[in-house]
């Protein structure tokens, strides 16, 4: 059922926060700028409009996703400060203060699976909308952009074939039990034993005796399996989903495609970015674009199988078109985009810092791609882009575009923060964005 409408009620012992609270604090003042009401026309039709029990405003959900992303916090994390928080409150539509949890946190797993990629690629949408209603985002910004991809990690840990195969046997026995199959030998005891054994003798370098134990817990994982098999000829639940991961990791060798990196997210690739502190990454690629003028995030897309770089920059130039409603005219990119084929109506400059004969402005511009490093650094270590806890292919998705809601929403409290309390200490915030803008609303 659609959520109903909080109306305002009189009331004699309580204050509103409005009364309470600072109204030129910068979170205030930003509220006042996203349109709410588009949020409610997008998602109501996400509801039955009579059966069922009512919903949750849509303002909180909304709110929340925003403000766990700004302040890099769980879901847990931002419903538990959400009590403590009245700036927070007034964010997410309440008129007085609220001493309990508005809502569990698992609720907002279930409205992000419930409004899907579509919903969340337009939360990044609304911040967009929101700078271009408060005259800090032009067309003009959106001239020039930069496109550069990263590795979005994915929550496991590092797979060796030891761990593998011992948290393999370990599922496979815990549901064997679940469902009532008395197994000949469960191997728990020797398993974990092999598993110690083999890590102190990798941690001394004596390969041969390691690869001993990598082979012994090999085995106690095809016993398993094939005890299984026999007793349970056709599986149900979750050991159909398992034993076939099972049989897939038995077979798997040192230069076999397509691996099992981890058991609980099989969609985890292994991708190797030339990173000299970190040779290989496991998780799934991620396209990021940017305005080349002042850094806002227009774009962030998730890649499974690991995809050329260039083969990635027409998906993502059309997301750009989708999220701010106009064609980018210069794209910069670095060399790893070289042969990207895109035919589309930006034109595309690979940048090569050997190239002359370039005039002064294309210096400027294609010296202007790198600023996309540090922005891909900051929606890492800021904005959770560094290591991704949603489930499934699904999850990376959801986690790259809320990332770069995050961003812009730190964007917009900078800017909020530089002119109403700092503009003698920001001679550059001043040039850039005038004093008698208004952005109260």
């Amino acid at each position: 059922m659609r959520p109903k409408r909080t109306e305002s009620k009189t009331d004699l012992f309580r204050s509103h926060l409005d009364q309470i609270i600072n109204l030129s604090h910068r979170l205030i003042r930003l509220s006042r700028q996203i349109d709410w009401k588009a949020f409610e026309e997008k998602f109501g039709t996400f509801y039955h409009p009579h059966q069922g029990r009512p919903g949750l405003p849509v303002r909180l959900l909304a709110g929340l996703t925003y403000l766990s992303r700004t302040f890099n916090l769980s879901d847990e994390s931002v419903v538990e400060g959400f009590v403590e928080n009245p700036y927070w409150q007034y964010f997410c539509g309440y008129e007085y203060f609220q001493h309990r949890f508005p809502l569990d946190a698992s609720s907002l797993v279930r409205w992000r699976k419930r409004i899907g990629e579509d919903g969340i690629e337009f939360l990044l949408a609304m911040t967009i909308v929101t700078a271009k209603r408060s005259k800090v985002l032009t067309k003009r910004h959106l001239e020039k952009v930069n496109v550069d991809t990263t590795v979005q990690e994915k929550n496991i840990t590092f797979p060796t074939d030891a761990k593998l195969y011992y948290r393999m046997c370990e599922r496979l026995v815990t549901e064997a039990k679940k469902m009532d199959v008395s197994l000949r030998q469960s191997y728990v005891r020797l398993g974990k034993k092999a598993l110690l054994i083999q890590s102190r003798y990798a941690h001394a370098r004596q390969w041969k005796r390691s690869r001993r134990e990598v082979k012994r817990l090999k085995t106690f994982l095809g016993r398993v399996v094939r005890d299984i098999q026999r007793k349970l000829p056709i599986p149900e639940g979750t050991l159909a989903v398992l034993l076939p991961r099972a049989e897939k990791l038995l077979v798997e060798k040192r230069n076999s495609k397509n691996k099992l990196y981890s058991i609980h997210a099989p969609e985890v690739e292994c991708i190797a970015k030339g990173k000299a502190h970190k040779r290989y990454e496991f998780g799934c690629k991620v396209s990021v674009a940017t305005t080349s003028r002042d850094n806002w995030v227009i774009g962030s897309q998730a890649h499974h199988g690991n995809p050329y770089d260039g083969h990635t920059l027409s998906s993502v130039l059309e997301q750009v078109k989708r999220i701010t409603g106009w064609n980018a005219r210069d794209v910069y990119c670095d060399r790893g985009y070289r042969g990207h084929g895109y035919t589309g109506a930006s034109m595309i400059h690979i940048v090569n810092n050997r190239r002359k004969n370039l005039s002064r402005s294309e210096r400027y511009w294609r010296g202007r791609r790198a600023a996309i490093e540090p922005v891909i650094g900051h929606l890492k270590s800021d904005n959770r882009l560094s290591r991704n806890y949603l489930k499934g292919e699904t999850g990376d998705r959801f986690n790259a575009l809320l990332a770069g809601c995050g961003w812009n929403l730190r964007k917009l409290l900078q800017i909020l923060f530089c002119l109403i309390f700092g503009q003698q200490d920001y001679p550059k915030c001043k040039q850039i964005y005038p004093q008698n803008m208004i952005l109260a609303g």
